[in-house]
């Protein structure tokens, strides 16, 4: 089923451009619409003995002004769907950057749930696997549990992942509390008391997924599966699985019957040691900490606690802040690491019962306590250098696990001190990005540069700033045609067209490739080759190998489709805006050969360009160098020191740029997957090693501005 109701219609209508290429009936077809609008037909290419349908677009930039595609959120949807969908092989390639990844798990959900657990130190190594179908709806859940107190179930109903669970949930919650009591009762290991439901979920983690023929969802985002029939059939499923397993298991019973009995009894320790703070008023007015500096009003909607490091920033703060709506609560060293804590010993930390007694929320608040909280915004403020960075993470970790409703209400913001400190003469002024520091150097050349052409044109003023916008939208394509292993100067030299235009469609048959300016003519050698080679043409995938399974065998399976003359059909979509870009820049006298380096002549290499700054010039041998060089001219006269500390501003330079509502940057912490939010924070703080290391190489690249 579909997500958010957006399917190809709307993707369609939103797109400057999409094809559509099916692989069925032993053909590829394909079609091709602009703007919404038809442009191409629908077309039979040759022939293939494979299925599938690949939809290729570009969203519209006059209706979305910032594209961006975000990785991360694309492959955790589709490593999320190889786990639910066990044997299906799935690979997704980022031409931007040249990333790929491959998902395939042939035990589906009980590699999802190995995936999940991999953080921590499991109950018992089998991991549960229940199936069933009654009356056309199929069942499948696995099931482990770990020995933390975090329950982390995942529901999904026909591949959609319900984030508020739904009558699947509630039936394998209950017959999971009722098969667990019955086997613990009947092993008599309940004497005392019988533990509840939540306290057998301490440390379960589980997916579940259903198939129904007709899901009913609750909402047009699908968060909560309504189906009344699911919930009786789940517990039916689960009940009779369930039970069988704990009788061939007795051990794993009496594991996960013992677990819960230690949460019931963790959960009534913990309810005393809550009882025994409040009755010490340290959650009330009367016992706020000694180092908090207060403020006057109380008026939730405009009052803010500022959580600073170490007493020299909260000085700071204190001088600089607006002492009737903001508050400062200095934090001495790194507080407790609240997720490898007991809450007991959570509540026993002197910083965290600081942060408890400010705040005036009790730990595991519900919501009616939250809007009891003693300030409307919570606000951390942390250096920039890694050991801020630790403590702000720290932080995150206690309110996401102690203080969530703030979080989900939105009262927990992060504070972004600016990136940059630039000091030209005797004037400071601070930078927040790396891209407005990049955007600011490029103006201060742009104001006192012109850009000469070797023909004697200049460019300066509104028309070299033009031309520089037009250089800059061509940086991430002719990147990617540069991570393609694609020559620019070979390809512009051999295949370009008279008008300067670069081809965009390549196809390899055998050892031999050839290039195309249009589809139609694409389409002709397509045609004239079926025509030559009828049942024996094939059309293979253009993934970067032939039809390939694995990547280990894609040399081999590269050679056998070499041998048999299969055509691989490749569409660089990155041409389509390179051509755009050059089509507006022929308005400028710029054309594609300026964009790579011409050689040399009589010896010595050909500048065609030359940036004038003041008594300053510099040699350009292609366009490509033009943002590079104006950063470089734009960043002379100014000292940039990356601003690391908060204690090295004093208080006004504070207010000016981290404190003051008017000027200042937040960024508002929130959760729009509690589950991704809960793995993230399980990973980075946990006790396991290896899914932390693995974590820090897989984005080690990722990282700017490393403070060492």
């Amino acid at each position: 089923g579909g997500l958010h109701g957006v399917g190809i219609t709307a993707v369609n209508a939103l797109s400057e451009w999409l094809e559509a290429e099916v692989r069925r009936e032993g053909h590829v077809w394909t079609m091709e619409f602009h703007q919404g609008l038809l442009k191409t037909p629908l077309k039979k290419l040759g022939k293939t003995d494979k299925s599938g349908t690949k939809i290729t677009f570009k969203p519209d930039g006059t209706i979305f002004p910032d594209i961006k595609f975000v990785y991360d959120t694309l492959t955790k949807r589709l490593q999320e769907l190889a786990f639910l969908n066990a044997g299906v092989r799935i690979r997704i390639v980022d031409e931007r950057t040249g990333q790929t990844d491959e998902f395939h798990y042939e035990e589906g959900l009980v590699e999802f749930v190995r995936h999940l657990n991999r953080t921590e130190t499991v109950l018992y190594e089998e991991i549960i696997h229940i199936q069933g179908e009654i009356d056309g709806a199929q069942v499948d859940i696995s099931v482990q549990h770990n020995d933390g107190s975090t329950e982390n179930v995942r529901c999904f109903a026909n591949n959609i992942f319900n984030i508020e669970g739904g009558t699947h949930f509630s039936g394998f919650r209950g017959a999971l509390t009722r098969t667990i009591n019955a086997y613990g009762k009947k092993a008599n290991l309940f004497k005392d008391f019988t533990p509840s439901g939540d306290d057998f979920r301490e440390g379960l983690t589980a997916v579940i997924t259903v198939r129904v023929p007709d899901p009913q969802f609750e909402g047009q985002t699908k968060t909560k599966l309504g189906n009344s029939e699911v919930e009786g059939i789940v517990q039916t499923v689960v009940n009779e699985k369930l039970t069988k397993f704990f009788e061939e298991n007795p051990g794993v019973a009496k594991k996960i019957s013992l677990k819960g009995l230690l949460a019931a009894e963790a959960r009534e320790a913990a309810k005393k040691a809550r009882e025994m703070v409040r009755r010490k008023g340290a959650l009330t007015t009367g016992g706020l900490p000694e180092k908090l500096r207060d403020c006057r009003s109380r008026e939730l909607d405009i009052t803010e606690l500022y959580l600073v490091e170490g007493d020299s920033a909260g000085g700071s703060a204190d001088t600089g802040r607006d002492s009737n709506i903001q508050a400062i609560l200095p934090l001495r060293g790194k507080i407790l690491n609240v997720e490898k804590a007991q809450l007991v010993k959570v509540l026993d930390n002197a910083e965290i019962a600081n942060i408890f007694k400010a705040v005036g929320v009790p730990p595991g608040a519900a919501f009616d306590d939250v809007t009891k909280r003693r300030y409307g915004k919570i606000i951390l403020m942390t250096d920039a250098d890694v050991d801020g960075s630790h403590i702000r993470t720290l932080l995150l970790t206690f309110f996401f696990r102690h203080m969530r409703e703030l979080v989900n209400n939105g009262c927990v913001y992060v504070a972004q001190p600016p990136l940059y400190r630039v000091t030209q003469g005797k004037k400071i002024r601070y930078v927040q990005t790396q891209e407005e520091m990049m955007t600011e150097l490029v103006e201060l050349a742009l104001s006192d540069s012109n850009l000469q052409h070797e023909d004697g044109t200049i460019f300066e003023g509104e028309m070299l700033e033009k031309l520089v916008d037009l250089v800059s939208a061509l940086e991430e394509p002719l990147g990617t045609l540069d991570r393609r292993g694609i020559d620019l100067k070979f390809l512009a030299s051999n295949f370009a067209t008279e008008e300067g235009l670069l081809p965009q469609y390549r196809i390899f048959l055998g050892k031999q490739q050839f290039w195309f300016i249009s589809q139609e003519e694409k389409e002709q050698f397509l045609k004239e080759e079926e025509d030559k080679r009828g049942d024996e043409l094939q059309i293979a995938d253009d993934n970067g190998a032939a039809e390939t399974a694995t990547a280990e065998d894609s040399e081999e399976e590269e050679d056998e489709f070499a041998k048999a003359g299969a055509l691989q059909v490749t569409d660089l979509h990155e041409i389509r805006t390179i051509n755009d870009m050059l089509q507006k820049l022929k308005g400028y006298g710029i054309h594609l050969k300026d964009f790579y380096s011409p050689g040399n002549r009589n010896g010595e290499p050909i500048y065609p360009f030359c940036i004038n700054s003041g008594s300053h010039a510099v040699k350009l041998s292609n366009l490509r160098q033009l943002l590079p060089s104006l950063r470089d001219i734009g960043e002379k006269g100014l000292k940039l020191t990356r601003f690391k500390g908060l204690g090295e501003m004093n208080s006004e330079e504070l207010w000016d740029t981290s404190m003051d509502p008017e000027k200042r940057v937040l960024l508002q912490v929130g959760m729009q997957d509690a589950a991704a939010a809960d793995e993230i924070f399980r990973v980075l703080m946990g006790d396991v090693v290896e899914p932390r290391r693995e974590f820090i190489e897989k984005h080690a690249l990722d990282v700017k501005n490393l403070d060492v």
